[in-house]
Order: C-alpha cells, then sequence, then structure tokens
C-alpha cells in the first residue's frame, strides 16, 4: 500500500524513527542496519512494508529496496514474523543473511536471538531456490550504491571485461581505498587488476 516515505527526520530510535510528511509524523519500525545508514539525516527516505493484522497496522521502514526484498522473503516462512525478521536484519546485515541461506549456514541463523534450529533450516529450505535464482547479479545486491563503483563497471565492461569478475575486483578495490577515490583511480586500478 505504501512504497517509501520521505520527509524530515523528527525522532529516530535503534528501533524505530518518525518521519513528518506533510504535517503527519509516521512511526516506523526499523532494523539496527536501517538505524546506521540513515544516521542523523535531517530527510530522510525509508522503502516501507505495512503489515496488517486484526490489531494493528505496522509499518516496517528500511534503507534500501534490497533489505524490504530480503524481509518480505524472511516473513513468507511458515513460522517467521516481522518482528522476527526485524530481528535478523538487527543482528546481521542483509548480505550475511542472502549469503547464510544461499550456502545453507544454518549455524549463522541460530546465532540470532529466537531462531532456532527448526526455523533456521525452514528459512533455507524454504529460500535457497528463490534466492538461488536470482543468480550472479545477486551477489552484489546489498553492496551499497555507488555511482563511482557503477561507472567504473560500465567503462569496464565497454572494454570487453567479464562483468561478475570486474564486480568481484571493484568491491574489493572499494573496500581497500577510501571513499574519496576517483573514478579514474579505480579503473587504473582495476585494470592492474584483471
Amino acid at each position: 500500500m505504501y512504497s517509501y516515505f520521505e520527509g524530515k527526520l523528527q525522532e529516530k530510535t535503534p528501533t524505530y524513527a518518525i518521519i513528518e510528511c506533510n504535517g503527519v509524523g509516521y512511526m516506523i519500525n526499523i532494523s539496527l542496519h536501517t538505524f546506521t545508514k540513515i544516521k542523523d539525516e535531517e530527510r530522510c527516505k525509508l522503502y516501507t512494508h505495512l503489515a496488517v493484522k486484526e490489531d494493528a497496522h505496522t509499518l516496517y521502514g528500511f534503507a534500501d529496496k534490497e533489505e524490504r526484498t530480503l524481509f518480505r522473503h524472511l516473513i513468507s516462512v511458515s513460522g517467521v514474523g516481522a518482528n522476527t525478521a526485524r530481528m535478523m536484519l538487527s543482528s546481521l546485515n542483509p548480505e550475511e543473511i542472502f549469503q547464510a541461506i544461499v550456502t545453507s549456514n544454518v549455524s549463522i541463523l541460530q546465532s540470532i536471538k529466537g531462531i532456532g534450529t527448526k526455523t533456521a533450516q525452514r528459512i533455507i529450505l524454504d529460500l535457497k531456490d528463490k534466492l538461488g535464482k536470482l543468480g550472479g547479479d545477486k551477489e552484489i545486491l546489498f553492496v551499497e550504491h555507488n555511482t563511482k563503483r557503477e561507472e567504473a563497471l560500465s567503462a569496464l565492461i565497454l572494454l570487453g571485461f567479464n562483468k561478475s569478475s570486474v564486480e568481484k575486483i571493484l568491491d574489493k578495490i572499494l573496500r581497500a581505498e577510501s571513499p574519496a577515490i576517483t573514478v579514474e583511480h579505480l579503473i587504473k586500478s582495476a585494470l592492474k587488476s584483471l
């Protein structure tokens, strides 16, 4: 029903944010992952999911669409409710959860409070194929959006390099370098590694 809310960030705690949109303050439940990503910006945009129950309509907000997509996959599993999914996204980042499911790593999922062996196995059983079908492009789904990375990727693909190998090298370089790296330096560093 609601795709996102964008407005003035009135209040932020590790469990919820209040965003004012046109004079109305919306209380949106968030994960710790989203809490750290939205920082203390004056304005912010949260992608939302509305959970409707007999006794409540609850908004859950996410800093990016990828986290919301993973949340929706998690709540589709029998026995995993919205609060459990939010706890998962607060305990591990979306990339770690995605990798744990795709690689059938039950112990990582069990390390989350409230997730037992059976629930972890059910999550893997239900979601491994769904997330696995998303293929190689999904490997970088949870890397922060980075226009420099995208520009360098486009340039290197146009030069004839394999997309998946270029993506891995660019991600490695971006982890090692400062955020102020230029596109030119990024491309040059990648060319040395290719």
